[in-house]
């Protein structure tokens, strides 16, 4: 049975009375926001914009761990002992995040009941999220796998609209993230244009449609 998707929650009003201790930053597209061994001392959250979350081996092999949208926290790690970061965090988009300094983000969760619970909730969310996206890395294949990206990046299922804009983001980029080459991206997108899952607009604005939903749902190739 799939699993019924839950509503976003809305921290705009909750973070809107901080002050001290946060601070609202921007970022250009491909800019890191923290790189994988930075201190880790403070919790972000992103406002506007896609960020992407990457390990990188010893050997320098890079592995995506999860791709964010607005209203979601990343870099969590400090509040439970960890001293570094153990993956840079990199914003895909132009991006607005709000930095929020570790002392301002331990005492939100022990004296604001209402903020502690929201951000629970929020974290297992996303903690399932990752366990469907870590068992699509090692059964799904690659064309999936980029499917379920796009989607992501898309927005789809937050929204009720059967047609959403992603914005924009490389081939590269999304060939990093997905663990594959760049010419296997290009010749997934234009399969899936070809079949009218996804467009183009005037400005190269990627377009995904309703139907690319089927190459992940569908244990069989649509017109391989």
């Amino acid at each position: 049975m799939r699993r019924k998707k839950s509503q976003p929650i809305n921290w705009e009003p909750v973070l809107a009375g901080i002050d001290r201790g946060k601070t609202t930053l921007q970022f250009g597209a491909d800019s890191a926001i923290f790189r994988q061994g930075d201190t880790a001392d403070a919790v972000f959250y992103l406002q506007h914009g896609k960020v992407s979350l990457t390990v990188a081996s010893e050997q320098g092999k890079e592995v995506s761990v999860a791709v964010l949208g607005g209203g979601e926290f990343f870099g969590e790690g400090c509040l439970a002992g960890q001293a570094l970061r153990i993956a840079t965090a990199t914003a895909r988009t132009d991006a607005t995040v709000a930095r929020i300094e570790k002392p301002l983000m331990v005492y939100l969760l022990h004296k604001e009941h209402t903020f502690s619970e929201l951000f629970a909730a929020q974290l297992l969310s996303r903690n399932l999220r990752y366990e469907e996206d870590l068992i699509g890395q090692l059964f799904n294949s690659s064309e999936k796998r980029l499917a379920r990206i796009l989607l992501l990046l898309a927005n789809y299922g937050k929204e009720s609209r059967s047609e959403t804009v992603t914005p924009r983001i490389s081939q590269k980029a999304m060939a990093q993230m997905i663990g594959i080459t760049r010419s296997q991206v290009s010749h997934f997108l234009s399969k899936f244009k070809r079949l009218g899952f996804i467009g183009y607009g005037k400005n190269r604005e990627l377009t995904v449609h309703s139907g690319l939903l089927s190459v992940v749902l569908h244990d069989e190739d649509p017109a391989a």
